[in-house]
């Protein structure tokens, strides 16, 4: 299998549980978007942002965080300069562990002017989203139950707007920051779906897991071992030591958006198996 191929059946892989309807979205993204994203990340420099962090019951998610840790670790062994921006339940909690830049502003014109330093200051060569709300049509900010949320979501519209770097974007139920790219295929959903876009999009039933599919490739296309070093499950763990509960549920439990850890780690072992099988590296 060429490379592009590989990349087409884990992204099948990635929604094939398909519990909110992604795998009907990924039917109208251009295919191979793992592989792009993981070539964009490849030649990644210098700055590189990761926006993560859905606001839940006080907290945050155990869905977003730890693949976000994992892009992290990537990027820094790849010799970029990684950061975390996300609000301060999520910044606060990880201290002085890895960098981090705590978003402050609710309201869209504090955010832009907020987003303007921060483009200014890190200049970044990429900026990847995992897991972060993004503001509907009428620009109010709702959870996967349609409940408004905006009270305690700091946008990251301005930031995507402005950038000149290419934007990554991971969702899993079509309202979080970059699913717009998806286009009207959202509306058939059962959400209120973000407006604003990216320039690649990867679709999941969990965000996590398509953090670690691209990671995965990008460490094919780099002919590295292939997530030998990936504990998904202790990133789990870590993330609810720090404070996040399960999306579904709202409970400090070894799951992500309702799935057990253990399906999590097949999904992990399917992608290393594609790329390993189809030879890719």
């Amino acid at each position: 299998m060429n490379a592009s191929a590989i990349s087409t059946a884990i992204e099948a892989v990635l929604v094939s549980r398909n519990p909110r309807g992604m795998a009907r979205v990924r039917r109208h993204l251009e295919p191979g978007y793992c592989l792009r994203a993981a070539q964009t990340l490849v030649a990644a420099s210098g700055n590189v942002m990761i926006c993560t962090g859905f606001p839940v019951g006080g907290t945050f998610e155990t869905d977003g965080p730890p693949g976000a840790f994992a892009l992290y670790h990537f990027l820094e062994s790849m010799g970029a300069r990684p950061w975390i921006l996300a609000g301060e339940t999520v910044t606060g909690a990880l201290g002085t562990s890895v960098r981090t830049w705590a978003l402050q502003s609710f309201d869209y014109e504090g955010a832009r002017a907020e987003s303007e330093a921060l483009l200014l200051d890190l200049a970044p060569s990429v900026i990847v989203v995992i897991e972060r709300p993004g503001a509907a049509e009428d620009g109010r900010f709702y959870n996967i139950a349609g409940e408004d949320i905006s009270t305690e979501c700091r946008p990251v519209e301005p930031l995507l707007e402005l950038a000149t770097c290419p934007v990554i974007a991971i969702g899993d139920g079509g309202n979080e920051a970059g699913m717009g790219r998806a286009g009207p295929i959202l509306e058939s959903l059962n959400i209120k779906p973000a407006r604003i876009g990216c320039d690649e999009l990867i679709v999941a039933d969990v965000s996590n897991w398509g953090a670690y599919a691209v990671i995965g490739v990008a460490e094919a296309l780099c002919k590295r071992p292939i997530l030998d070093w990936l504990d998904s499950s202790a990133l789990l763990a870590r993330c609810i030591e720090l404070g996040a509960v399960d999306g579904v549920t709202h409970q400090p439990t070894q799951t992500e958006d309702g799935f057990e850890s253990g399906v999590g780690e097949a999904v992990i072992e399917e992608i290393k198996q594609l790329i390993i099988g189809g030879g890719m590296r």
